[in-house]
């Protein structure tokens, strides 16, 4: 396998956590860590934004789920969940640094044949996305709701999950 990455599944949170609810995804991983069991070929990864440099977290991979706050213009709270091609659609419209990184590791992996054969993304619509190191009230109210959501995909792919 190429790069850092050895586990056959993960779990990517990305956002940028000094945004409020833009640290969503980052937020969710960090609840599914301390909350649960997962084994030895699932890797869960705080992503922040770092954009391509993700492409060595995860490339060799089989199965990837993205958590993420989405902005879909949609009102806040507005649960999104996408799958492969979909999730490039999306992100062919987004400018935020992470999103952008995540499309470019996407099609890089695809481009070098190591496109990973099955991506999922969860995500919500953000209420804030103003300065701060909280989440809102709203968000975080979410991030069980969505971890939850994380296993039950997680245990679709045939995964124990404790």
């Amino acid at each position: 396998m190429d790069g850092l990455f050895t586990a056959e599944n993960t779990v990517l949170g990305v956002g940028n956590i000094i945004l409020s609810d833009e640290g969503f995804g980052v937020r969710v991983v960090e609840y599914l860590q301390k909350n649960f069991t997962f084994p030895e070929n699932v890797s869960l990864i705080d992503g922040g934004t770092l954009g391509v440099e993700l492409t060595h977290f995860v490339t060799g991979t089989r199965r990837l789920l993205i958590i993420d706050s989405i902005d879909g213009g949609e009102v806040g709270g507005k649960i999104f969940h996408l799958r492969d091609d979909e999730i490039k659609n999306h992100f062919a419209q987004k400018i935020s640094a992470h999103e952008v990184g995540i499309q470019d590791v996407l099609t890089m992996l695809e481009l070098s044949g190591k496109k990973i054969p099955h991506v999922e993304l969860i995500g919500a619509q953000p209420f804030s996305l103003e300065a701060g190191v909280e989440l809102t009230p709203q968000m975080s109210k979410l991030v069980p709701v969505f971890a939850d959501k994380a296993v039950e995909i997680l245990r679709s792919w045939g995964l124990d999950i404790n």
